[in-house]
């Protein structure tokens, strides 16, 4: 008789299985410092009778975990996509305040930033206002307002 046709036996953790998997999931929702140890977690199943090591309800819990893991990436919470952009195709734009000493006056300038999708190169430009028209001067001179549309 081989080993992989042997009947399973049922663990001494069997019967506590489910009151296990409840209290992981319970904690889970709990911050890192007030979530029970798989330590704490395996004392407090030997007050209800179980009899079996810390190591099966340490693998337990690891085990729930890996699962729960899992789970999410394939729900799509935990799911990462790697976006592809061809050059030129998209940019961020944000704008951000900051001084500068000119000609020994403290002037506030209006900052510009401008993040490249494809290369993900920053270009930050300062200007005295922030106006509607300075985006303009960030496309190459040779772009006009019709090539822009398309």
């Amino acid at each position: 008789m081989s080993l992989s046709s042997a009947p399973e036996r049922p663990g001494k953790l069997d019967p506590h299985a489910t009151k296990l998997a409840v209290w992981l999931k319970t904690e889970a929702g709990k911050s890192r410092k007030q979530r029970r140890t798989s330590k704490q977690l395996h004392e407090d199943l030997v007050k209800p009778g179980y009899t079996g090591s810390y190591g099966r309800v340490a693998a337990f819990a690891r085990a729930w975990r890996a699962d729960r893991q899992k789970e999410q990436q394939t729900t799509g919470r935990g799911t990462f996509v790697p976006l592809v952009f061809q050059p030129g195709e998209a940019f961020q734009f944000d704008w951000s305040e900051d001084f500068a000493i000119l000609g020994g006056e403290r002037i506030k300038l209006q900052v510009a930033h401008i993040k490249l999708s494809h290369s993900r190169a920053s270009l930050p430009r300062a200007y005295p206002l922030q106006t509607h028209d300075l985006g303009w001067s960030w496309r190459p001179r040779a772009t006009s307002c019709a090539n822009m549309a398309a």
